[in-house]
């Protein structure tokens, strides 16, 4: 991300291809309660994630499934929106924040780290609250550590 310092008169300036937004970071070890900057970002003419974002959450799911003997959700609807949100943050945060959750500053969140995919509940305990990794013993667990492209984009086409 890059991160500019320009004169806190500007508040936020859309151009074409660029946003200008104005956040504050809090510093640590200083008498400052704040810095305003910039964080530049390209506007995007898509709905929703890209294609190689939704790919690579797709395999990274696939993996961590395996990986942690976890499934998907029996409703593969459920399992296809989560890619979906993971990739969507992906593309706008940098990091795949988990898509189930409300958060005051999604930036601040993406950074802090907790609440990445796979996030600190699910690493330490096996607890997924968005339904993606489900253990055997879980009622809404499928059979399946799998999911296509196809199958992706065709569950998630209304959303």
């Amino acid at each position: 991300m890059l991160t500019l310092n320009i004169p806190s008169t500007l508040q936020k300036v859309n151009y074409s291809s660029i946003s200008l937004e104005k956040k504050c970071y809090f510093r640590q070890f200083t008498t400052r309660r704040h810095v305003p900057r910039f964080i530049v970002r390209a506007a995007t003419d898509t709905d929703g994630p890209t294609d190689k974002s939704m790919e690579i959450m797709r395999k990274f799911s696939e993996q961590y499934a395996k990986g942690s003997k976890t499934y998907f959700c029996i409703d593969k609807s459920v399992t296809a929106v989560v890619i979906k949100g993971l990739a969507e943050h992906k593309d706008t945060l940098g990091a795949p924040l988990c898509p189930c959750r409300h958060y005051d500053n999604k930036e601040a969140e993406a950074a802090q780290g907790f609440w990445n995919c796979p996030c600190v509940p699910m690493r330490e305990r096996k607890e997924c609250h968005c339904m993606l990794f489900l253990t055997e013993d879980n009622d809404f667990s499928g059979d399946e550590q799998k999911i296509s492209m196809e199958e992706l984009k065709e569950m998630t086409a209304g959303y």
